[in-house]
């Protein structure tokens, strides 16, 4: 489930801004230059970043002026105005004192932020990012001034529409897969239309900050991919030397994007660095995944009360726990009013359990639907990651009231046992690629608390 998106006040303007996790430290997110906060958990391999980053504390994000979810643009843009953007978001969020994380030109508002506000930054995290914009007699590697304004419109004629070729510029180990494709048209789409990001890319054709680059005094992280196509790495590489005492780490890959290709280089780059050590590994293991979710919760409560509301809900989270321990299944966490579930093994006590816990929620009068996936997770401490995670999720937002949807892995691991499904067809699933079979387990047999009817596919 996305965080919840709050409006802070800026000079006039709403700026919209989510808030991640928790913990001691806060890490404050400064977009490439187009955003949208409640689109980018969409796609799973951001969305695991996102989480990810989350893990070292309390992870901010916004939409900047002029994009995404954030009031237009009414005047010009300008770096001094995006910095004190970013600190009404700080001041909203109740942070004190906060890392930076810029990404492209993200890195231009991070650089002034840090060495004009070094009471309010602690740190600087800055990923393929850029103090200045345009060619230079000793800055000779950016585009020109022309070549970028002829960019601009070569990007305006394609804006909203999937195109591999800029796929193939962002996330070449990607190039020709079609849903990031269609996920990013979808951002351009949600982030700005085609006029509003001419506007914001011709602002930001002639920009430099390098003055502020020897006054930054806090701790500074640079990282850029040594053959990524987007950016030239030099960008990287004249931030580190210009900002006193800079680490600077070259990774390996051409992916602009650091979600995409090995992200977790990145993350384990700047974890070290916050926390002065790295996780250990991450473990893979086959799981099946479920989630809970209850239909109709919002009329629910309206219908009896918010007293009774809680009574009734700590009542079918007390039923759904005990339905895990009776078929060993593990309480991840809870999300909404619903839960996140694991089992080890065949998907069979997975299967049974989610009977259960529908059959007690009628019992309360609740509709509960089900989703459910096996596949490979990541095991992260005591929580799960990874895409079996997401199918899942995706899977119980297709299920119907009273339902146990599952996907076609789970009915092919039990095909042949005590089970009957109704197939439900192809499904494409959000920010997945490929179309999915679903099947829709039946109902249990008599005397029988665990298994259907009849094995195998009903018609």
């Amino acid at each position: 489930m996305a965080p919840v998106t709050r409006y802070t006040q800026s000079d006039g303007a709403s700026i919209a801004y989510q808030v991640i996790g928790d913990g001691p430290l806060d890490m404050l997110f400064l977009p490439g230059w187009i955003s949208q906060v409640e689109q980018m958990w969409e796609l799973p391999a951001l969305r695991r970043f996102l989480e990810r980053l989350a893990t070292f504390g309390r992870l901010i994000v916004f939409d900047r002026r002029g994009t995404g979810l954030s009031d237009r643009l009414v005047a010009p843009h300008s770096l001094e105005q995006e910095t004190l953007d970013a600190l009404a978001v700080l001041d909203a969020a109740g942070s004190e004192r906060a890392a930076l994380f810029t990404y492209l030109l993200g890195g231009l508002v991070g650089a002034l932020l840090a060495a004009e506000h070094p009471e309010r930054i602690g740190a600087l995290i800055m990923y393929g990012s850029v103090s200045r914009t345009a060619w230079a007699p000793d800055y000779d590697w950016a585009l020109t001034v022309e070549e970028r304004e002829a960019l601009v419109e070569r990007n305006i004629v394609s804006w909203g529409e999937p195109d591999n070729e800029a796929i193939g510029l962002l996330a070449p180990s990607m190039a020709d897969d079609h849903a990031l494709a269609e996920w990013l048209a979808r951002l351009q789409r949600l982030s700005a239309s085609p006029g509003e990001a001419r506007n914001l890319l011709a602002s930001a054709i002639d920009l430099d900050v390098r003055a502020a680059l020897p006054h930054i005094h806090v701790p500074t992280l640079v990282m850029h991919r040594g053959r990524e196509l987007g950016w030239d790495v030099r960008h990287s590489r004249y931030l580190a030397e210009h900002i006193p005492g800079a680490r600077y780490v070259e990774l390996e890959g051409s992916d602009s994007f650091p979600f995409i290709g090995d992200s977790d280089a990145i993350l384990e780059e700047i974890e070290e660095f916050l926390t002065g050590a790295r996780r250990v590994e991450v473990t893979r293991a086959l799981r099946t995944v479920l989630f809970t979710d209850i239909v109709g919760s919002t009329a629910r409560v309206a219908d009896i009360g918010d007293g009774n509301w809680r009574d009734l809900l700590a009542r079918h989270h007390e039923d759904v726990r005990k339905e895990l321990e009776r078929f060993g299944g593990r309480e991840v966490k809870t999300v909404g009013d619903g839960f996140l579930a694991t089992f080890d093994g065949p998907p069979s006590r997975a299967l049974r359990c989610a009977l259960a816990i529908t059959a007690a929620g009628r019992e309360l009068g609740l509709e509960v639907r089900i989703g459910m996936h096996t596949g490979e997770c990541e095991l992260i401490g005591d929580d799960v990651g990874g895409m079996a995670v997401h199918i899942a999720s995706r899977v119980s937002g297709l299920a119907g009231a009273g339902e146990v949807l599952v996907s076609g892995t789970v009915f092919g691991t039990v095909v042949g046992g005590p089970f009957a499904f109704e197939d439900r067809g192809l499904h494409e699933l959000r920010g997945v690629p490929g179309r999915w079979p679903l099947f829709a387990l039946g109902a249990p047999a008599r005397g029988d608390d665990a298994a259907p009817a009849h094995a195998g596919m009903t018609p």
